[in-house]
């Protein structure tokens, strides 16, 4: 089967940013940050992005550019005789329909508050209400399977790419609004030293723990969510300017999100520390409370949808080309399988706040606590630590092999004194804090 090739360097760096960017930094980002105390989260964060996050793209985009193929078989594709790393791609493949499981329902949410507040209808809007409701969870979780697939139905250059690119302008231009907009409410001084003055005393180990696993979450990175485009794209570019200028994108738009949010909290005494619910019911209180709050409330949501939207399309063409490589099944096809497949998975989530309850760790938990503890406490850390052992040791793919890949093209390079930072200080940070996160973690 040839392999489709975007038409251009703005539709990789779109579409790999489009995947990148969605609730991980519009949803999760803000109640991960206001529960964790602000600024001290910030900071945190933005170094595991520096010290963590560009490693692990440009380690994924290199051996999905090297490979050719999808996560599937990318590592039995690189490696080397009588070496097992082929059993990896199906943690991928189990990755990414574990992330389809419950992000699906959560932009089914979305899509569900965005109809109402265009109607007219949000006042009497409930968090609770909707996710108790299976009709409407079902319903909104059918639509946005249906939307993604039938536009991956499609060829890459006049679906997905296209799609992504006008997602992508239309939601940072309505972020930089809402963005502005915030920074004049009566509380915008108080929320924003919340949001970007770190206290010290407030980072512990819960906070880098919750720091790396976002890191890893927002960037895709782990489970070959980016390694899928990196084999979409050609020789003309190195990719570590390439991943560079993924994460600045994905990192405006998580530092835009904050500032929409938390001066409009302190405005109207919300609680920061809300968590899921924090982009549903406080929000929409906001809006009610605010001149103009109709239509600010149906762009915000719209916006939200556009994030979303862009994730669940980027790692959906993840699942349809793993399955298309193991079927040679055209696109249509694959994507008619790959989206009832997911419908049915993602069923678990959308019926867990009603008829499929199940409390898998500690009270209150449910299908959607299930789900991302498989993705971003384990998939993702563990996933980008396999992916530094591969590339950077003669085991695997190999530090020299690696390093021709990666280097291939104009722009910025991967040194040779970088060499220890990817080789053993990378992998041995991830796995520090993924050991004291899950000793650490509340099972019951």
């Amino acid at each position: 089967m040839e392999r489709e090739q975007l038409g251009s360097r703005l539709g990789f760096i779109m579409l790999s940013a489009g995947c990148a960017i969605g609730c991980g930094n519009v949803w999760k980002f803000p109640w991960m940050c206001g529960q964790n105390g602000g600024g001290s989260f910030m900071l945190v964060y933005i170094l595991c992005l520096i010290v963590l996050g560009i490693p692990a793209l440009v380690m994924e985009f290199s051996v999905g550019r090297a490979a050719q193929t999808s996560p599937l078989y990318m590592y039995r594709k690189l490696e080397k005789p009588g070496q097992k790393w082929g059993g990896f791609g199906w943690a991928c493949l189990a990755g990414n329909l574990a992330l389809m499981a419950f992000y699906t329902v959560v932009c089914g949410w979305l899509i569900y508050y965005f109809t109402k507040f265009l109607i007219g209808q949000n006042a009497s809007l409930s968090f609770a209400a909707m996710i108790a409701a299976p009709e409407i969870d079902v319903g909104f979780l059918l639509i946005t399977v249906t939307a993604a697939f039938l536009i991956l139905s499609f060829d890459l250059q006049s679906g997905l790419e296209r799609i992504t690119k006008i997602m992508m302008s239309a939601l940072l231009v309505l972020m930089l609004v809402l963005a502005v907009h915030s920074l004049f409410l009566e509380g915008a001084r108080e929320g924003m030293t919340f949001y970007l003055k770190p206290d010290f005393s407030k980072i512990d180990g819960s906070v880098v723990v919750g720091a790396m696993n976002q890191a890893f979450f927002t960037l895709s990175t782990g489970m070959g969510g980016m390694a899928i485009f990196g084999s979409y794209i050609g020789k003309e570019r190195s990719l570590m300017g390439e991943a560079i200028h993924v994460i600045l994108l994905d990192t405006l738009v998580a530092v835009l999100a904050g500032i929409i949010i938390f001066p409009a909290c302190f405005t109207y005494d919300l609680e920061v520390t809300a968590g899921p619910s924090l982009l549903f019911d406080t929000m929409a209180t906001v809006f009610a409370h605010m001149s103009g709050g109709h239509l600010w409330g149906t762009l915000f949501f719209l916006f939200m949808i556009f994030a979303a939207m862009s994730t669940v399309l980027g790692v959906c063409e993840n699942i349809l080309a793993m399955v298309r490589e193991l079927t040679g099944w055209s696109r249509r096809k694959g994507s008619l399988v790959c989206g009832v497949g997911v419908f049915l998975l993602a069923l678990t989530t959308a019926l867990g706040f009603s008829v499929l309850r199940f409390q898998p760790f500690a009270a209150g938990t449910t299908w959607l606590d299930f789900w991302d503890f498989i993705v971003s406490t384990n998939v993702l850390p563990l996933g980008s630590l396999v992916l530094a052992l591969f590339c950077c040791n003669k085991f695997g793919w190999g530090w020299d092999a690696f390093l021709e890949e990666v280097n291939t093209g104009t722009g910025l390079k991967v040194r040779g004194w970088m060499k220890p930072l990817f080789r053993y200080i990378f992998p041995a940070i991830i796995a520090a804090i993924y050991l004291y996160g899950i000793a650490t973690f509340q099972w019951r």
